[in-house]
């Protein structure tokens, strides 16, 4: 089983907010996206050159105002993005990374590795949404209580359907040059990733953060998850 980067977290209070930073902090307009009905999320997408991730893109996701996820409560949007403490710290603090999302081969046997290591990730949740292209379907790991687990570190996993939406998105003059991962639990969080056979990733201990080292037009700009 093979497993690579598929894309990047940037949650936002809202998505106008999200557009805003992304401008200002990458130089960098985010092309379209779209709504995921499942969660009542919207979202707006940028190609990111990584190596030996062809497909890897960055996403700006926000809760849509108007939109009821057709998921009932008390089941929760993915990325925490139901948790109270999540929304204040980007309700004052900004934009922030969050979260990143590995693509894989198999979901179901992703999955079931993990549940024997004693991780949870949830269940295995098809979704989809109209783009200009087509519809677009994925399978996705989102727990009931919508958590990420390792403060974000642990990656939520995803298999695509025929199309990837990076595939149809123009080069942004974005590039990921290092994704760093931290956490006090720094082995078991190793062991999970291995057991995925996730090349190139190895966690280091210290307080739980995401790092992200990006070439952009502005130049070297550096993204952490907050602490």
């Amino acid at each position: 089983m093979s497993a690579q980067l598929d894309h990047l977290v940037i949650a936002a209070a809202t998505l106008a907010e999200g557009v805003a930073w992304c401008e200002a902090t990458l130089g960098v307009v985010p092309g379209p996206g779209g709504e995921h009905a499942l969660f009542g999320t919207h979202n707006r997408l940028l190609k990111l050159s990584a190596a030996g991730s062809p497909n890897a893109y960055l996403e700006i996701i926000a809760i849509h105002p108007s939109a009821t996820p057709t998921r009932a409560a008390p089941l929760r949007r993915w990325f925490d993005l139901d948790d109270e403490a999540m929304r204040v710290s980007l309700k004052l603090g900004g934009p922030q990374l969050i979260h990143w999302v590995v693509s894989v081969p198999q979901l179901a046997t992703a999955l079931t590795t993990w549940q024997r290591l004693g991780v949870d990730r949830g269940p295995v949740l098809t979704a989809s949404r109209p783009t200009p292209q087509g519809l677009l379907q994925w399978q996705i790991s989102v727990r009931d209580d919508g958590q990420r687990l390792f403060q974000g570190c642990l990656p939520t996993l995803i298999q695509w359907g025929a199309t990837h939406p990076a595939q149809s998105m123009p080069d942004s003059g974005l590039s990921l040059q290092r994704l760093t991962l931290q956490h006090p639990e720094a082995t078991a969080l190793d062991v999970a990733l291995a057991g995925i056979d996730l090349a190139g990733m190895k966690p280091v201990p210290g307080p739980a953060r995401l790092s992200a080292d990006l070439l952009t037009p502005l130049g070297p700009v550096t993204l952490r998850s907050p602490a």
